[in-house]
């Protein structure tokens, strides 16, 4: 009986340890959370200040990319902390979604309007630029302050209702800016790997920007309609039920 009762206080100290150290591991994952959210919600708004100021002043959108471009790169390529951190826990939401999500991000700003430059003054650019923007100053400042746990009822009504109109223009602003890629793509061959190489391989960045267009037809609708599920969820309280496939 001794035996088992020392057991039983040896099992409850280590979880009270464990339990303790969980605690602990939480903490500083939300300060961590709190910290990245308040940095990207300052990084964007830096952002967009910089190009109203840019297009008062100068009273056009050329040019404009190139002067928020090192704030646009830094920022956005920083997200990729948010794959580490569904990866190793700290946010519950899928990697793969999160990757595709950011990597997308990433690859707009340093594969096409960085690397295309007689694209850079394109209105499209400056479309998704803008959506962009807008979207991830509700989307870090409605983060942070659901951490604080004291969430104004605007950012919540503002996370879950501009994306309505805001994801279908990003959405075009990118389409639009990388079919209008496509001709300087197949005249230079950029990222292009012609046969015959030391590889044996081949590759074509033109007809692969194509492919990536005709991927927004399958993946546009099932995130569009996941926003419009939560949307109904967190603002009308409905139980939405999800089918199995």
């Amino acid at each position: 009986m001794a035996s088992s009762e020392e057991d039983g206080g040896g099992n409850g100290a280590v979880e009270e340890k464990e339990n303790g150290k969980k605690r602990r591991l939480g903490a500083l994952a939300t300060s961590w959370l709190i910290f990245y959210n308040v940095a990207m919600t300052a990084g964007w708004l830096v952002l967009g200040i910089a190009m109203v100021r840019f297009y008062i002043q100068k009273g056009t959108h050329r040019g404009l990319f190139r002067s928020v471009q090192k704030t646009l790169k830094f920022f956005q390529t920083f997200a990729l902390l948010e794959v580490v951190h569904c990866a190793v826990g700290i946010v519950r939401t899928s990697v793969l979604v999160t990757g595709v999500q950011v990597s997308s991000r990433i690859f707009m700003v340093w594969f096409i309007a960085h690397s295309i430059k007689q694209i850079q003054n394109e209105e499209s650019v400056i479309l998704f630029l803008v959506v962009w923007t807008v979207t991830e100053i509700t989307r870090y400042s409605f983060y942070t302050f659901n951490l604080l746990n004291h969430l104004p009822y605007f950012i919540k009504w503002a996370r879950y209702n501009f994306f309505i109109i805001l994801y279908p223009a990003g959405v075009a602003g990118e389409l639009l800016t990388i079919y209008a890629a496509l001709p300087y793509v197949k005249k230079t061959g950029m990222f292009s790997l012609r046969l015959p190489n030391k590889y044996n391989v081949s590759f074509d960045y033109y007809y692969f920007l194509i492919i990536v267009m005709f991927s927004y037809i399958p993946l546009f609708p099932q995130l569009y309609f996941h926003m419009l599920r939560q949307r109904r969820r967190v603002l009308h309280g409905e139980v939405i039920v999800e089918k199995d496939d």
